[in-house]
């Protein structure tokens, strides 16, 4: 079937299998392999992608379920400016260890920063709480947000604008 969509900012049209899933559409069919198969029964966050602006499970997403959509994967975010953010306040907060889990928790940080851009430690625990980490502990991914976010809102407090 020929689907439709805007992905990480470009329109695209492609044949999918019906049944197949919007994580193999994106990894096998376009080669963003970036989004992670942890699980594959959406419990651990490492295939998070925003649709429409809301976190989902690509394993979960039929990819017919992307026609007429907005997707945004860790490639289109990594081309922003709040995702070189993110990435470089990752990395100097050793929060990225194997990698494995990365993409879906930054995925999930821009959609809390882009709507909270002060969160609480509490906040941003609830925020990632669909992602699991076995390496990290957490403290470091959290630690790498808040540095995120602390970071945007001085270049915003500078140029007056959000990098959400």
């Amino acid at each position: 079937m020929k689907i439709t969509f805007t992905l990480n900012g470009t329109s695209r049209t492609v044949e999918a299998e019906p049944l197949a899933r919007l994580l193999d559409l994106l990894r096998e069919d376009l080669g963003l392999t970036g989004t992670k198969e942890g699980c594959g029964e959406g419990e651990c966050g490492a295939c998070t992608v925003l649709m429409d602006g809301m976190l989902v499970a690509s394993c979960l997403v039929p990819a017919a379920q992307a026609d007429g959509t907005d997707i945004s994967t860790i490639e289109g975010l990594g081309e922003t400016e709040g995702g070189k953010l993110l990435a470089d306040a990752f990395a100097e907060a050793h929060a990225v260890q194997c990698g494995f889990c990365t993409p879906g928790m930054m995925m999930a940080a821009r959609q809390l920063l882009q709507h909270n851009p002060d969160p609480t430690e509490q906040e941003i625990r609830h925020a990632i709480s669909g992602n699991i980490c076995r390496c990290t502990g957490y403290d470091m991914i959290i630690d790498g947000i808040q540095l995120a976010a602390r970071r945007a809102r001085e270049r915003a407090r500078e140029r007056g604008d959000e990098i959400w």
